[in-house]
């Protein structure tokens, strides 16, 4: 964060010099009402990568527009190594060599952290319920607990949601409604089948939605070939619409048949 000039390379330290550690400046917001956060990463950065830190917190707005008045700049923190000035706390991270994220970059993070989630939720669930973290029941368990993880991020904004949604689901393109409908129905169906509720009801919502999904999603990566992102994990996501959202319609669909198969042996 925080505007400047080219930000120059850390110059190459001789030995005598690398002995002494290095010295910073920050000037950072931290007011009675507000304490920037980025003024604290950067903080914590620096004193962490060795550098002798001077801290110069800026504690009223008048002193926050003086200062950058005075050095032309927009943001704060402004952070200044051996009286250069760097800029803010991304600009740092550049200068000292290390990885910024981009907020536009497509990721799989969000996926990977819900069924990771999903799969430690499962097997403490059947560790509590059966007395041992690996079983069958374990496997239906983290299919419903992804379920409804997926629907949470989804009904976090359902209106963004819809609008990514109707990229790319064939049912939604016809019955707009269908994809605010959505989230809703892959929440409940995910709490019926983690509960092993109304199967009658769970098993019929989960086939549908995730026969329409599946679908959706191979005819629009695989046979239109087109780029997308996924609204899987909600409207806002930067996941790109291919195998992790077919994957998840696929396991509704297994999940359905599976628990559909064992409610009617039960019946017989």
């Amino acid at each position: 964060m925080g505007c400047g000039p080219p930000i120059r390379k850390p110059p190459v330290m001789s030995s005598s010099a690398a002995a002494s550690p290095r010295r910073a400046a920050i000037h950072r917001m931290v007011m009675e009402t507000h304490t920037c956060p980025y003024g604290l990463k950067a903080l914590d950065l620096l004193k962490r990568e060795g550098f002798a830190v001077e801290d110069h917190p800026l504690r009223t707005r008048e002193a926050v527009d003086a200062f950058k008045a005075e050095h032309g700049v927009k943001t704060t923190p402004q952070i200044f190594i051996d009286g250069e000035r760097v800029g803010g706390y991304d600009d740092t991270r550049r200068y000292l060599g290390k990885r910024v994220a981009d907020p536009k970059a497509t990721t799989y993070k969000p996926v990977i952290a819900i069924f990771a989630m999903s799969a430690l939720m499962a097997l403490a669930i059947a560790y509590a319920v059966l007395g041992t973290p690996f079983s069958v029941r374990t496997v239906e368990w983290f299919v419903a607990v992804a379920m409804c993880l997926l629907a949470v991020q989804k009904l976090q904004n359902v209106e963004s949601f819809a609008t990514m949604f109707l990229n790319y689901d064939l049912l939604a393109k016809r019955w707009v409604p269908y994809s605010y409908v959505y989230p809703f129905a892959e929440g409940l169906a995910g709490v019926l089948m983690l509960a092993g509720a109304l199967t009658w009801l769970s098993v019929p919502v989960a086939l549908l939605i995730g026969t329409v999904g599946a679908v959706s999603v191979f005819k629009a990566v695989y046979l239109d070939r087109r780029e997308l992102k996924c609204a899987c994990v909600g409207g806002a996501s930067n996941v790109p619409l291919g195998f992790v959202s077919l994957t998840e319609n696929l396991m509704m669909i297994a999940m359905a048949l599976w628990m559909g198969v064992h409610a009617l042996a039960w019946s017989v």
